[in-house]
């Protein structure tokens, strides 16, 4: 189920992204969060401070929104989050 994701990347520019869980565009709305995880696509991350890990993909919702939480400042996450993946990061 899509879901919205609103954050700000390290230089403070701000983006908002539908996340699609489709492996050929996982997030729709920002070239540069898309970049991110093409470039993130195919090396593990952990869904949460303490873990699992798992290996990005575009149509995993949940290792995503892991992305953009570890390589930017999520400050919104709108309803259809997967349950998981609702668990802030520490």
């Amino acid at each position: 189920m899509p879901y919205t994701v609103t954050g700000r990347f390290d230089d403070g520019s701000a983006y908002q992204v539908q996340v699609t869980g489709d492996a050929d565009r996982p997030v729709v709305g920002s070239a540069r969060a898309a970049a991110l995880i093409e470039l993130h696509t195919g090396q593990s991350i952990p869904l949460t401070p303490t873990g699992p890990l798992r290996v990005v993909a575009g149509d995993d919702e949940e290792a995503v929104l892991a992305v953009l939480h570890r390589y930017t400042d999520v400050i919104k996450k709108g309803a259809g989050v997967p349950r998981q993946a609702q668990t802030p990061e520490a």
